[in-house]
Formats: C-alpha cells, structure tokens, sequence
C-alpha cells in the first residue's frame, strides 16, 4: 500500500513522534518510552512515517536513531495554501460587501 503525508500526520501518536524527532535524532527507546503503547506500536507508527518519508532510521551501532525529514510537510503546506488563498479572498469580498453596506448605511442617515 501506497501511504503519503497526510496518512502519516492524520494521527496524532505520528504527529508527536515526528515533534520529538524535529528537535533532535532521538534513539528507538527514547521515543517508545513517551507513549503509553508497547513498543511494537510505537515501531508501527515509525514505519509509517519512514514509508512517507517523513522520518528516516540510521544505525549507530547496536542503536537506531530516527531522524525527521521534514521537507516533505510541504505536500500539506501547498494544500493548506490553495485553501488559505480561497478564504482570503472570500473574506475580502465580505470585507468589501460590509464596507459598502456601511458606507450605505451612513448616507441613508445623513438623508435622514
């Protein structure tokens, strides 16, 4: 199965793993230890993120460090843009709309 970035961030355990790790390389241990889950859980939601490309494993002797990758936030980035872009042109257009309203409103008083 093909998995992506936005499977990956869907849930929230692989959110905080990829948290931990944007700091600094943390060993396989040090990441199982702040999650109230086994470890086998924990090394499921690191192959996730590591088949997104999200974080990578190096081996540094007996220990595995996981490392993030984080350039590839920038698929959710560029979603979360094009939808940034359409609602801030619908709120200037209300903005626009409110404003003309007002300015209406103002010179039906004045006629007044």
């Amino acid at each position: 199965m093909r998995r992506d970035v936005f499977q990956a961030i869907a849930d929230p355990t692989r959110r905080e793993i990829i948290n931990q790790i944007a700091q600094r390389p943390l060993n396989l241990n040090t990441v199982a230890e702040t999650f109230d889950m086994t470890r086998q859980a924990v090394s499921k939601h690191i192959k996730i993120l590591i088949e997104c490309e999200l974080i990578k494993v190096r081996r540094e002797g007996r220990e595995h460090f996981c490392e993030a990758r984080l350039e590839k936030l920038n698929e959710v980035a560029d979603w979360v843009d094009q939808y940034k872009k359409h609602w801030a042109s619908r709120f200037k257009s209300l903005e626009n709309y409110l404003e003309e309203v007002q300015t209406n409103k103002a010179e039906d008083e004045k006629r007044k």
